[in-house]
Formats: structure tokens, sequence, C-alpha cells
């Protein structure tokens, strides 16, 4: 089978951003030295959707799409497949399959308790005990992306010593960082870490450090530690790896929720007695 992989990354008003996606392409090509990678982006870059799916369809016989997107929001459920039905149409020759997002599952916790450890390991007193912890995403309307992230924090308390682990959310949806700082201060942390739910750097992430910088100011008797986000380190190659496989059918990734468990779509048809079907 001729394949191209198509990497999907959201994109970034940051270059550095877009840049890091990238470079994760690149250190991927060295590890699959006979696959065909491609790149575009869903927003903020030269090679959008459209693009990078004309792209990779070239002397192709089937495009496989891999959101490097850790939630099941729009973008996911809605936005790529839209433009996979419309790449289908102007090359009706090629079969294009969208694999599974990242998600949320054991490799994405494994990254996130090494971000979380050496977060740590830059305190003055690096006590778990006393130690709280936010788990910072941005947020959004969907209930399910959200639910995924809030699992993530669960995970997190469950395999860490830590005796707050929170989530907080930069936009579109609450708790606001601010008020579970608050929250946690209150009671009883010395010191708070929060740890951003991000795959890669951009404007949100340096306005992560700003609000850690002034929530140290207005809590001076705190220590505030900043974690690095995700980033691309082995655990996520791996992830993508499993990804591609299970849309080439030569094996299982680990389990994870159904985008559309809990969608509103699902309650109201299911309400209405019209039943609900997976279709892969």
């Amino acid at each position: 089978m001729n394949d191209t992989i198509l990497l999907v990354g959201h994109g970034s008003r940051q270059a550095s951003g877009n840049d890091e996606i990238e470079g994760f392409a690149n250190e991927w090509r060295k590890r699959r030295p006979n696959d065909r990678i491609e790149v575009c982006f869903i927003e903020f870059a030269d090679i959008t959707l459209d693009a990078g799916m004309d792209l990779a369809a070239k002397n192709s016989k089937r495009v496989i799409a891999v959101p490097l997107i850790l939630g099941a929001a729009g973008h996911v459920k809605m936005e790529i497949p839209h433009h996979i039905a419309d790449a289908r149409k102007r090359h009706p020759d090629v079969e294009f399959i969208m694999a599974k997002h990242l998600g949320a599952g054991t490799k994405v916790l494994n990254a996130l308790k090494s971000e979380l450890s050496k977060a740590m390991l830059a305190l003055d007193a690096p006590d778990a005990k006393n130690t709280g912890v936010v788990l910072l995403a941005r947020g959004s309307s969907d209930k399910v992306a959200n639910g995924d992230i809030a699992k993530m924090a669960r995970w997190l308390f469950e395999e860490t010593h830590h005796e707050m682990v929170d989530l907080a959310f930069t936009g579109i949806t609450s708790p606001k960082v601010e008020t579970v700082v608050q929250r946690q201060v209150a009671c009883g942390m010395k010191q708070v870490i929060v740890l951003p739910y991000y795959l890669y750097t951009g404007v949100l992430i340096e306005r992560i450090a700003r609000q850690v910088e002034r929530l140290s100011q207005q809590y001076p008797t705190t220590s505030f530690g900043l974690g690095r986000y995700i980033g691309f380190d082995n655990a996520i190659y791996d992830l993508v790896d499993e990804r591609v496989a299970k849309a080439q059918g030569k094996g299982l990734d680990e389990p994870q929720m159904l985008e559309c468990d809990g969608c509103k779509y699902r309650d109201f048809s299911e309400e209405h007695g019209f039943g609900h079907h997976h279709h892969d």
C-alpha cells in the first residue's frame, strides 16, 4: 500500500509552536525512514488542511491523517473530518483515513508525570505532601474533551503523593487557575505547581508563565513552580506510532473513550429512539 502519513497540528500564532511540530515530524521521519510523512496545520500556518490533504494525495493510494491534538473537541470531531470529506471528492482514487487523536491515556499520563517530577525537583523543598498541582488546559465547550483532562488530573492524583491535584482552564470554561490556587492555598498547600496540559509552545504558554509570576506576587508565602508543557518525548512518539498502526489495521492502541460518548447529539438521538451507531 502506497501510504502517506499526514500529521495535523493545530497551528500557533507564534512561529516557534509550528516549528516544534515540524521538528517532531523531522525526528519521526528518522524513526520511520520508509514512510512518507507530511505536515499541515488547522490554522495559523502556510500549509493548512486543504493544501495538506492535496500534498499528501500526490503519488499516494492512501492518506492517513493523524491529529497531533490531545482533546477530541470541535477540530477532531468536525473540522478535520469535514476537510477529509472534501479531499475525497477532489481525489476520488485516494483513500483517506483519519487516525485517532492523541487522547488521554497512559502515555500522555507518563509524559505529564515526567514534567511534574522535573518541576518538583526545581523547588527548594520538593515535598509532595504540601505541594498542590494545578493541571492547566485550554478548555473546550465540549464536555467529553474536558472530561478527558479531568481524567488525567485524577490519574495524576492516583499515581503521585500529592494530596491536591486540581484542574483549571485558561479559557472558554471554568475554573480558572487563580480560583484553584486560592483554594489550594486556603487548604494549606505551601507550594503549588502549575502543570500545562499543552503539547507545544505558543502564545498561551507565555501567558501561563505571566500568570504564575503574578500568583507568586499575590501569595508571597507560597512557593510556585511552573512545569513545562508536555512536548514530544518518547511516549508521544510511541503513541503516534500506535495511532498509525491502528489506522493501518496493524494493531490495537490503548483503550480510549469514544469521541461521541456524552455528545449532546447522541443524547438527543437516544432520547428520541433513533439509536446510535459507530462506523469505522
